[in-house]
């Protein structure tokens, strides 16, 4: 059946997309706020804040939720970006309703300060992990001397020192402004009534009130760049990341953009993969584009032993250098393999009404706005080689920034 749009009286955007033959169904709550629409100080504040909502509501201790989750089977979870935050559970048809007044009630966190503080410690240590990983570090690194001081370049974690000198006020201010209905979208997919769903939904957050909140800057920022090096003595392994400019979100170009990605740093079969992975020169190498609201990257990476690092990085930018400036143009044999790749995962993903309930999330998310699965297919299958050619042309003159990382 096809998707239907509705907004409802507080602003909250609904998008539907039953399909009587599907055995299960999924629902999401999509909430436009992420690092990206952080202060500076309050680093980490969306992250922290998605903890929360799994803590209890005015109704529901935290325990209460969980155990909500798993009585119905659900396959639930959360996630934090840049520019989105999510909530969402993956149920049997017969708990859509139970799954909608949950997913509600989490929506209207009590914030208590005795679990503020608890959780705090859970984020410490979170940050504390992922310091411990490299290609993390070398991520939050790259963006960091991207982007600068803009929200794009902020650690979705935050850090010791933001977390840490967070309080509950902030977060509850922040919510207050973020988490209003008309900057939300709630999605749903699979086995459900339509009609019975959307009166649950409209009955169900009556209560909250539209705050007006837009985000602040949509446009591209400028870009700091340059390259830095850093060391490590706990690094064994060289470690090395490349961003390129690319389209944003809002541009068609994103198609040829995915394309391109696949034919370069698909993990099987790509450019880098013959170039380096098959060959025994590198055991990683990536090549991905990252659209965003307004703007929008490209991504190289590889890791390698350290003896290896100038020859590797040499190899990378070759093969973007060699596709950007037609020394070795696209073929045809490679345009073909990478459409159908990116055809047949768009396919098998949105198979499921989870898949369906994420695709329809972000993408109205981000464009207000989704696609039907066959236009999207349809749209990616279409991309011709003068249109990668030409996203590829952007990436001549080499990357806007790079970041070394190694012993």
């Amino acid at each position: 059946m096809p998707i239907t749009h509705h907004r409802l009286k507080n602003g909250l955007t609904v998008i539907l997309e039953p399909n009587p033959a599907a055995h299960t169904a999924a629902a999401g709550f999509f909430v436009r706020t992420g690092a990206r629409d952080e202060d500076a100080g309050l680093m980490g504040v969306s992250h922290f804040l998605e903890h929360m909502m799994f803590k209890g509501s005015a109704t529901r201790s935290g325990d209460d939720i969980n155990r909500a989750f798993d009585d119905m089977g659900a396959d639930y979870n959360a996630w934090t970006g840049h520019e989105a935050t999510a909530y969402h559970a993956h149920v049997l048809p017969e708990f859509m309703p139970r799954t909608l007044d949950l997913l509600a009630d989490m929506l209207r966190p009590a914030l208590r300060t005795e679990d503020f503080e608890m959780e705090r410690k859970v984020i410490l240590e979170e940050i504390g992990m992922y310091d411990d990983k490299p290609e993390w570090r070398l991520s939050d690194a790259l963006i960091e001397n991207h982007y600068g001081t803009h929200g794009l370049g902020f650690r979705v974690l935050g850090t010791n020192d933001t977390v840490g000198r967070m309080t509950p006020g902030e977060m509850r201010a922040y919510f207050e402004r973020r988490y209003a209905p008309d900057n939300m979208v709630l999605t749903a997919a699979g086995r459900f009534d339509p009609a019975q769903w959307l009166a649950a939904a409209e009955a169900r957050t009556a209560s909250w009130q539209p705050s007006g909140v837009l985000r602040r800057d949509n446009a591209a920022p400028p870009v700091r760049g340059g390259e830095t090096s850093v060391k490590d003595a706990r690094c064994s392994r060289h470690y090395v990341g490349c961003l390129y400019e690319g389209p944003s979100v809002q541009s068609d170009s994103r198609y040829a953009a995915r394309v391109l990605s696949v034919i370069l740093g698909d993990d099987d079969g790509s450019r880098l993969y013959w170039a380096l992975i098959d060959s025994g020169l590198s055991d990683e190498a990536d090549f991905s584009a990252s659209p965003q609201d307004g703007c929008g990257t490209y991504t190289a990476f590889a890791a390698c032993p350290p003896e290896r690092a100038a020859e590797i990085e040499g190899i990378l930018r070759g093969e973007i250098d060699d596709l950007a400036t037609g020394k070795k143009p696209l073929t045809a044999e490679e345009l073909e393999r990478a459409t159908a790749k990116i055809a047949t995962r768009a396919t098998l993903q949105d198979e499921r009404p989870a898949g369906r309930m994420q695709a329809m999330g972000v993408q109205w998310t981000a464009l207000g706005h989704a696609l039907e699965l066959q236009d999207e297919v349809g749209r990616l299958a279409s991309v011709t080689a003068e249109e990668v050619g030409a996203v590829a042309a952007q990436l001549r003159g080499g990357p806007q920034t790079v970041v070394r990382l190694g012993p």
